[in-house]
């Protein structure tokens, strides 16, 4: 493809730093684990909201619609004031984990609406009320709500009523990679003339306060020829400005905290960091330095807007001092930045998209680039603490993260949740690259191999989990994701980039081994990986200790290795192909995959199994001391997750691999079992063997429940929990305690995991995405004579090809419009489903609604972008599903037009 930004993306790929600024600022840095340095570890009360305004960030910044560079050194960011609000808008507002009914909830309304790549155009949208901000009501409004109650959201305190609210939209558009141009608009929207204050404000991250490097950049007025900027001088970063339009009143204090505020200690400077704020707020100038230098400006516009008027404020930050116009040329670089913008996903989307479809995908692709944020932790600089802080208590020392004392981040990663999860998540950061592939295959390659880096992966070879606890598990999907976008790349432009598949497998047969050694507790090659992302989907908190000693054998985690087996098998034949030496370990890969086949239907050689008999379905086993086990018969996710690992080998492929061929025929020959987990279908013409942890006899059995309306099968795909447990809740009674699951298809009603984990009946799109692959892997090799009702009991057959269309369609069906012109994910909020200002802002949430479709959860959630995904590849003939390259399965790329 040749359009302008894909020309762009070739020249960061080889160098031209495009990519050098973007929306790398983070939304929430207040109540991170990063910024605790408490005794008791409680993020959100060492560092609340009401302390962000005036206390320095140690490790990241925060803003609204903001950018900044690549080591956010400079940052730039919008803040407002409506005039009735107790403290300016410079950061989101939420709730915490102990305020929420559900854990952290952000309460603002903002959208990303566009986003190339390369960050060449961005637009974001932020939706301000006239009225005065209601952080109490909201705080009040939600603790007055029990579990089983919905979130008390900003549209319920009636400040949006009768439109009294603006519209801000927030634009970049870049000349050249150090040259930003950027617009402002403010819309209002209510029925009377109203005031509001627009603040664009730059800063510098405060890297001088922590007796690190004393060395303190500085920001000063400055006027060169006729345009008047700011100039923003940096010593690492060189000098640039930003030019403003107009003559706005220039505020400038220091990114410092005012200790005087928050802890009654004297300020070494009075231009401290809410300076900006009291002196917009309270009319006190004390704050605001005369001399015009600092390391925080604010050039502050005041408007009146009638109704339905807008203001537009222009500004440029550049590298360029000659650069500060805003005539023509201005108007006509965003133009030309918008007009490459819709060429670019005009090349991306299959020509047979609606425009409501594309619209979708085209935010789903802009949810996913505005969640890049900087991310910046240095764990033994954290538990040591700095030399200018007083010495961290000592619980630190064994506390949270102590064992990642090696870790040490510092770089632009996708982020689950810009506010919500404002740190990466390893099984997260492997979906969203996924649907980055799409639009910025070395982008999504580099975040794969990021985390397999030795400032993030454990020596012991574990991944990083998150930053709440890096211990805690992911479920092994890296591989996968690896796989996947090598694929991808090599389906989109013809490149196979062996190199980035070789780095990457190196890596992660450390991973593996991490796996086979530490959660294969008595080597039987059946796993216990704790609660692995599906957090309160058991029937207990699974990465704690059980009552009585008892032990889980988990369906999932023994699933999930099946399929690591297989994903590093796949990735080593493709590797042998140039190099016979991978022929060796793919068959240990496939010899795991085995051994794993055989456990799960004889643990411990026990005769136990995860396979239930009675009701054809996989579960978790309980064993207890004393020999007593039983399955735990909930329908969950955990029996489904066996459908994963499924693999097809083509004699055209293992033809030419002896080394291989030779070792799988050993296999055959000398171990019994062998063709219990490997099915042959020989032709005149090939021999395929069809490697699953689930026979076509029980497939049919999971299927015949995965597709019935009364258990998994949501209008809008497959549900966390069968809706069969709504009317049987599953009931244990174990240790003198009785633990139960039921049906919740919405937010969590327990307090597991703080609330905030929501698996029992809800939608989520990265299980429902591999569930997709899965079934198109099947069809691969059972062909179009193997059908199944679709749905169950409908007299409806399809071939599990059709069956995996019909569950992306009822996937994006999320967000399309009905012919009632309603979104489901919008629920019953009219104002998003009516308001012509509203309904095509779309939020891509955390999960869906179980029955209805409604999102929860986070807001812009980046696997969810996933649906982008399976919008491309919606659009095939039955003819092109059987393309394949070189022997190795690629289903979901096949489909791509």
């Amino acid at each position: 493809m040749t359009t302008a930004e894909h020309l762009r993306l070739e020249a960061a790929r080889d160098g031209v730093p495009w990519m050098k600024w973007g929306p790398y600022l983070s939304e929430r840095a207040w109540g991170t684990v990063r910024e605790d340095y408490s005794r008791d570890g409680i993020p959100w009360e060492y560092f609340p909201h009401d302390h962000a305004r005036s206390r320095a960030y140690r490790w990241s910044e925060d803003g609204i619609g903001g950018i900044c560079d690549r080591h956010q050194s400079v940052c730039f960011a919008l803040a407002l004031w409506n005039g009735r609000d107790p403290i300016i808008k410079e950061r989101l507002f939420g709730l915490t984990g102990n305020e929420g009914r559900h854990g952290e909830d952000v309460k603002e309304y903002r959208f990303y609406l566009d986003s190339t790549p390369t960050h060449s155009y961005l637009k974001y949208l932020y939706k301000y009320p006239q009225a005065a901000f209601p952080y109490s009501k909201l705080i009040d409004g939600n603790q007055q709500r029990g579990r089983a109650d919905p979130e008390y959201e900003l549209l319920d305190t009636g400040v949006f009523d009768q439109d009294r609210y603006f519209d801000v939209f927030i634009e970049y558009a870049k000349a050249s990679p150090e040259d930003i141009l950027i617009r402002i608009t403010a819309i209002n929207r209510g029925p009377e003339r109203a005031g509001i204050d627009l603040l664009p404000t730059i800063w510098f991250r405060n890297t001088w306060s922590w007796g690190l490097d004393a060395r303190k950049p500085q920001l000063a007025a400055d006027q060169t020829g006729e345009a008047h900027g700011i100039r923003v001088s940096h010593f690492e970063g060189g000098e640039r400005w930003l030019f403003y339009e107009g003559d706005p009143e220039l505020l400038f204090t220091g990114n410092d905290t005012n200790f005087e505020r928050l802890f009654g200690v004297p300020n070494h400077s009075p231009h401290v960091k809410d300076a900006v704020n009291d002196y917009v707020v309270a009319g006190k100038a004390e704050g605001i330095n005369p001399q015009k230098t600092g390391t925080k400006a604010a050039a502050r516009y005041r408007f009146m807007l009638d109704s339905g008027q807008q203001k537009m404020v222009r500004l440029r930050l550049t590298s360029r001092p000659d650069a500060g116009g805003f005539g023509r040329g201005f108007e006509e670089l965003f133009d030309l930045r918008i007009r490459e913008a819709d060429e670019f996903y005009d090349a991306i989307a299959p020509k047979e998209l609606s425009p409501d479809e594309r619209r979708i995908q085209r935010q789903a692709f802009a949810t996913l680039l505005w969640s890049k944020q900087f991310y910046n932790y240095n764990v033994r600089r954290w538990l040591r603490g700095d030399p200018s802080g007083p010495e961290p208590p000592m619980e630190r020392g064994r506390g949270r993260n102590s064992g990642w004392m090696h870790l040490n981040n510092r770089d632009v990663i996708s982020m689950p949740d810009k506010w919500e999860y404002p740190w990466y998540a390893a099984w997260d950061l492997a979906f969203h690259s996924i649907p980055l592939a799409l639009v910025d295959p070395e982008f999504a390659k580099g975040q794969l191999l990021l985390l397999l880096r030795e400032w993030y992966m454990h020596s012991n070879g574990q991944l990083p989990a998150y930053e709440w606890n890096f211990s805690d598990v992911n479920p092994p999907v890296h591989a996968w994701a690896v796989w996947r976008v090598y694929k991808i790349e090599e389906k989109h432009s013809g490149r196979r980039d062996r190199s980035f598949l070789e780095r990457a497998f190196h890596k992660l047969l450390l991973n593996f081994t991490w796996w086979v050694n530490r959660k294969d507790s008595e080597g039987n090659n059946i796993f216990q990986g704790g609660f692995l992302g599906l957090d309160n989907v058991g029937v207990f908190d699974r990465s704690k200790t059980l009552p009585d000693g008892g032990v889980i054998e988990q369906s999932d985690a023994t699933s999930w290795m099946g399929m690591y087996s297989l994903n590093m098998m796949t990735i080593a034949l493709e590797l042998a192909k140039e190099n016979p030496a991978y022929e060796d370990v793919a068959s240990k890969f496939l010899e795991h995959f085995v051994h794993i086949s055989r456990a799960m239907n004889n643990i411990a050689g026990q005769g136990i199994e995860l396979w239930d008999r009675k009701d054809h379905f996989y579960y978790d086993v309980l064993r207890l001391p004393g020999g007593k086990s039983f399955p735990m018969r909930v329908r969950s996710l955990v029996g489904l997750i066996p459908l994963f690992a499924v693999e097809t080998l083509d004699s055209e492929l293992i033809d030419t691999l002896p080394g291989f061929k030779r070792r799988m025929q050993y296999f055959i020959d000398n171990v019994p079992e062998f063709g219990d987990y490997v099915e042959t279908l020989t032709t005149p013409t090939n021999i395929r063997r069809f490697l699953s942890l689930v026979n076509r006899d029980r497939l049919r059995s999971v299927l015949n429940t995965l597709l019935d309306e009364s258990e998994f099968l949501s209008p809008y795909g497959i549900r966390s929990l069968s809706r069969y447990h709504r009317e049987h809740p599953y009931e244990l009674r174990i240790a003198g305690s009785e633990h139960r699951i039921d049906y919740q298809p919405a937010e969590s009603q327990t307090g597991l995991f703080g609330g905030n984990s929501n698996w029992r009946g809800p939608v989520w799109f990265p299980i429902n995405f591999l569930i997709i692959e899965a079934l198109q892997r099947f069809d691969y090799f059972l062909g179009a004579d193997f059908k199944v009702e679709c749905p169950a009991n409908s007299g409806r057959r399809m071939d599990l090809w059709n069956v995996s269309m019909e569950l992306q369609r009822r996937l994006v069906r999320v967000f399309l419009r009905d012919g009632r012109g309603r979104r489901p994910v919008f629920g019953k909020v009219e104002k998003f489903q009516n308001d012509p200002h509203w309904r095509d802002c779309l939020i891509f949430s955390e999960y869906f609604h179980g029955d209805d479709g409604r999102g929860l959860g986070a807001d812009h959630q980046g696997w969810t972008a996933l649906v982008a995904k399976l919008m491309q590849q919606s659009y095939v003939a039955r003819d092109e599903k059987n393309e394949r390259s070189s022997g190795v399965i690629e289903p979901l790329e096949a489909s791509v037009p």
